[in-house]
């Protein structure tokens, strides 16, 4: 049985990413609780990383969205990662790449692209719910 709402999260393991992350899913998408996935760099590892990296976030995500009843994926970049050191216009590209290729999995819900800036606020990149 569901406890309510749910939302998933592909972000970094850095832990200066996460609470900013949880707390702006939890408002901006009206949900009660958000199924973390967590890789270094993850804009990096679905842009352009292994295999291995990739089919995991895949299958993660797969499983939150079947048994949990996920509604959402957001997928999170952030100023100062350490695994993936580049700009932020890189970041900001590989953010919106990846939007793509997790629209392209076809799993039927809604997709968002995040960026945490160095104040730690999300900034939303792209919503596949809305149209700019």
């Amino acid at each position: 049985m569901r406890d309510g709402k749910f939302a998933t999260a592909i972000n970094c393991i850095d832990g200066r990413a996460q609470a900013p992350v949880l707390d702006w899913i939890r408002f901006y998408l009206n949900v009660d609780y958000v199924d973390l996935i967590t890789e270094p760099g993850p804009d990096k590892v679905i842009t352009s990383g292994s295999e291995r990296a990739y089919s995991s976030i895949f299958e993660k995500a797969r499983l939150s969205i079947k048994t949990l009843g996920s509604q959402s994926i957001s997928i999170v970049g952030h100023h100062d990662c350490r695994a993936n050191p580049v700009s932020k216009e890189e970041h900001i590209d590989q953010i919106q790449r990846s939007v793509e290729i997790i629209e392209g999995w076809r799993l039927g819900v809604r997709i968002l692209g995040l960026w945490v800036n160095e104040w730690r606020y999300v900034e939303l990149i792209k919503d596949t719910e809305k149209q700019y």
